[in-house]
């Protein structure tokens, strides 16, 4: 069976953005195996193992995953001010495309992978540590011979209605919402859609692993909350689809395909 590597910026996004893919495959019975580039944590570790890091190996375990690693590199934080690295280690944001890219693509040929999950160009919502998962993973793919990359997305016009019903409802959204027309990606570059309806059990599990930032005031700590208070059959609905758009492809002309091993249509001239 084929291994697929996921390439994550941050321990938790592995489970919001493709816990459902990952489960699915792991279930099915291919190797996956997730990547996360920063630890999740800002400051010194003073040598001690990142609780965010266990805590990703408790939600991997949840999905069925192999295999987790660390590329080394320390969360560069989000917003205006890109803070001085700790003494420990390097921020993602400044680490070298290629030096980054090395280690990545050391673990694509250790694990042979066929097929590596990345992030779309814009970074989902623009973090910098997620824009640099895009460069680095379409570079490491290009170093190891992987031929596919699909980028985890979520449709644009599906969250900016979200949003617009959450402004009615007078709920605090906090962000410059002039932003979203270059949020995540458009709807008509979505190659494929996978239905996770059936895997929002391992998918709660794992992001109840994520005790830390669960438990924290922040908004992501909000909507964690909120997710794991509901029912399973109704999370499931909720989170019903994950989303990709697979680099150098286009949709097919009869929509996004539901199988991550089903080649998008590629225009003439762009090889595989």
């Amino acid at each position: 069976m084929a291994t697929v590597v996921a390439l994550h910026a941050h321990p938790d996004d592995e489970t919001l953005l493709t816990g459902g893919t990952l489960a699915k495959l792991s279930a099915a019975g291919y190797r996956t195996t997730i990547v996360v580039a920063t630890d999740g944590h800002m400051a010194d570790l003073h040598g001690r193992k990142a609780l965010r890091l266990r805590e990703l190996e408790a939600a991997a375990a949840a999905l069925g995953v192999a295999r987790v690693a660390h590329l080394g590199y320390a969360d560069s934080g989000h917003g205006a001010v890109l803070y001085a690295d700790p003494p420990d280690r390097m921020r993602f944001a400044r680490a070298g495309i290629e030096e980054a890219a090395q280690r990545l693509a050391a673990i694509l040929r250790n694990e042979n992978a066929e097929v590596l999950l990345s992030y779309d160009r814009n970074g989902g919502y623009g973090h910098r540590d997620h824009v640099r998962v895009h460069e680095v993973g379409a570079r490491a793919a290009e170093l190891a011979g992987v031929s596919r990359v699909l980028d985890a997305t979520m449709p644009r016009e599906s969250l900016t209605r979200l949003v617009h019903v959450l402004e009615r409802l007078r709920v605090p959204l906090g962000n410059d919402l002039s932003a979203l027309d270059s949020l995540y990606s458009p709807r008509s570059e979505i190659t494929h859609r996978v239905d996770v309806s059936g895997f929002a059990c391992p998918r709660k599990a794992a992001l109840a692993a994520h005790r830390s930032i669960i438990e924290g005031a922040s908004r992501f700590a909000t909507i964690a909350g909120v997710l794991l208070r509901l029912p399973t059959p109704i999370l499931g609905r909720v989170m019903h689809w994950e989303w990709f758009v697979e680099e150098g492809a286009a949709p097919t002309s009869g929509g996004p395909l539901d199988d991550l091993f089903q080649p998008a249509h590629r225009p003439h001239g762009k090889a595989s």
